[in-house]
């Protein structure tokens, strides 16, 4: 076999044996950072909740930019019309049935999307973890089945919504497959359950994640993306407030 066939075949398994030794917490972190973080992104969504007994199911269509903007506007019977733009710091929602923009901010961005078990700012939000917290690795579990890393996250600035967050990150593909969000006091507010993951753009991208808001009894919110396109160019007029209003 030719020696450079041979070489770029061997590739992936030393990656793959490198990651499984012990990396450090800033090369955990950064590796789910660029898995997760894009430039930008358009796909359609799928938000189902299950919420104490009734099951609902909404649809949608997003755009967006880094963390600057965002658009997203929802297709299904019930909600058909509502939309939301983040541009500028700054999230609106556009509602069909008073044809009205609202300002959503300050204690708002923490209240339930569209009664899922994400808040508006769970949804919003792009920056990279490494940029926002200082990890440390507490240990190795098994998650699932799949050996991990667990790294635990403590927020650099006292604004930050979850001052704590625990990751358990696969030793082998570096999948972020379950994190969960901390308060202050120490109480665990949030649970996150990778699904699916899709290799989108030269990386392992979530698709579909379960979200357990535990302040709700009886909840779960499944998110669902497809039709993913990562890195592509997006018009400005998406992020307007025309569109919005349109």
């Amino acid at each position: 076999m030719n020696r450079k066939i041979l070489l770029a075949a061997m590739l992936p398994l030393v990656a793959a044996l490198a990651f499984s030794q012990t990396p450090s917490a800033a090369e955990l972190l950064r590796r789910v950072d660029n898995n997760e973080i894009y430039n930008t992104i358009e796909y359609e969504g799928e938000i189902i909740i299950e919420y104490q007994g009734r099951r609902y199911v909404k649809v949608m269509k997003a755009w967006a930019k880094g963390n600057a903007d965002s658009f997203i506007e929802f297709t299904n019977s019930e909600d058909r019309g509502t939309k939301y733009l983040k541009k500028g710091g700054r999230l609106y929602v556009y509602s069909p049935d008073n044809e009205g923009v609202m300002l959503i901010s300050g204690h708002m961005l923490k209240e339930s999307m569209m009664g899922s078990d994400m808040s508006y700012e769970d949804t919003i939000n792009n920056d990279a973890l490494s940029s926002r917290y200082d990890p440390v690795i507490t240990g190795s579990e098994n998650w699932s089945g799949r050996d991990s890393w667990v790294l635990e996250l403590t927020a650099k600035k006292k604004t930050e919504s979850y001052p704590r967050r625990r990751l358990w990150i696969d030793k082998e593909t570096g999948d972020l497959l379950h994190y969960e969000l901390y308060a202050l006091s120490g109480a665990k507010l949030k649970e996150f359950n990778m699904i699916k993951v899709e290799t989108l753009a030269g990386r392992r991208f979530p698709v579909e994640v379960e979200v357990k808001d535990l302040l709700r009894k009886d909840s779960k919110t499944t998110f669902i993306m497809k039709n993913v396109v990562l890195d592509k160019p997006i018009a400005d007029s998406v992020f307007s407030q025309r569109n919005l209003e349109r």
